[in-house]
């Protein structure tokens, strides 16, 4: 039990430590895109924290699997370094012992990250969308600048400001189309300016002046028609409610374990894979941890990262490949991780591995 704590706590401070890394590495990115969209006005800048949480969320089923992968490298590393195995190996600890605590590790981890892509995953996609669909129909007037096409709602709305002094002032010589089912709308206005909502949460309109209003049909039946008009008051940011369309990242794993389509075959077996390349991959860092008499730890490190980097290549390649049908859905994509077990076996048996962790090179 001793030698267990220890070797769990060895490794898990440099896996807490490069997956708070990594986690913040990839909410920086999201941030940094989330916010490019806030400052041209096609995010509300309240979504930005839901949207990199739920971003984060989803990301972890492929970063726990890294982190703890090169947590038991580099621990391992370091007690290969300081003779730790050597004195394990004086006091009766076998290898068997050691490989079986990295094993009871990376399942309970594995258990977590299953629970992640089968559970979290689609109601962190199904909240993603949601609210991204939300977010792409509210526009922030005031933050939109001029000489850029702004195109939201899924491309059916197409708003362009020609000039503008300042954000937040009126703008001039204003371009909006808005598509819809029946016809097509097109205004032009020689001014325009937000108008303050009459109460909090409502949406914020927009006043035209000088406005010229065309309709065209999308039938050769429907007429065409021109208007104009001094003043009118239009909502940016009203929609019609359409019903999302069906994707497989937002469906729940008992509804894709009843499917037969590609699309969720593929990503049931992505979800259930997460879970085996998690302790593959807290086992395989196990070998490759060890280094052999003037050998740099560095092509250790360099070799572990090719390894990660083909495998998570080839595994979300296959997946693409099942979802359009060219790969059959068996194998499907468990091909990929059987390599990765094989590979497992091949470091496992090489000389000086094979006779054990603690083996003299």
């Amino acid at each position: 039990m001793i030698i267990r704590f220890y070797l769990l706590r060895e490794i898990g401070k440099p896996f807490v430590l490069i997956l708070s890394v990594l986690v913040a590495l990839f909410a920086s990115f999201n941030v940094t895109s989330f916010l490019a969209e806030a400052v041209n006005g096609l995010l509300p800048r309240s979504a930005i924290v839901e949207l990199t949480a739920l971003k984060a969320l989803i990301s972890l089923e492929v970063l726990i699997p890294a982190s703890l992968y090169v947590a038991v490298l580099m621990s391992f590393s370091k007690l290969h370094d300081d003779s730790e195995f050597a004195a394990m190996s004086a006091l009766g600890i076998t290898s068997a012992a050691i490989m079986r605590h990295v094993l009871v590790l990376a399942s309970g981890l594995a258990l977590i990250v299953g629970g992640i892509s089968l559970f979290v995953r689609p109601w962190a996609y199904q909240r993603l969308h949601v609210l991204s669909a939300s977010a792409g129909t509210l526009l922030d007037v005031d933050s939109m600048e001029s000489g850029s096409f702004y195109v939201v709602q899924n491309g059916t709305r197409v708003i362009f400001l020609s000039h503008r002094d300042k954000r937040g002032s009126p703008a001039r010589n204003v371009f909006i189309k808005a598509t819809y089912p029946d016809h097509t709308q097109i205004i032009s206005a020689q001014l325009a300016y937000a108008l303050q909502p009459a109460a909090a949460g409502d949406d914020e309109n927009v006043s035209l002046n000088d406005v010229h209003i065309y309709q065209l049909g999308s039938t050769k039946d429907q007429a065409d028609q021109v208007l104009q008009a001094e003043q009118m008051t239009v909502d940016p940011n009203s929609h019609d409610d359409d019903v999302p369309p069906y994707s497989a990242l937002t469906a729940s794993s008992m509804h894709l374990a009843g499917s037969s389509e590609s699309e969720d075959v593929a990503e049931l077996q992505w979800r259930l894979s997460t879970s085996v390349s998690t302790v593959l991959l807290g086992m395989l860092g196990v070998p490759l941890s060890r280094t052999r008499p003037r050998e740099r730890k560095i092509r250790n490190f360099i070799t572990a990262f090719l390894i990660y980097a083909g495998y998570y290549l080839v595994c979300t390649s296959a997946r693409t490949l099942v979802q359009h049908g060219a790969l059959p859905r068996v194998p499907g994509i468990w091909w990929v991780p059987a390599l990765l077990g094989l590979i497992l076996v091949v470091a496992l048996r090489e000389p000086g591995q094979k006779r054990g962790i603690f083996a003299a090179p």
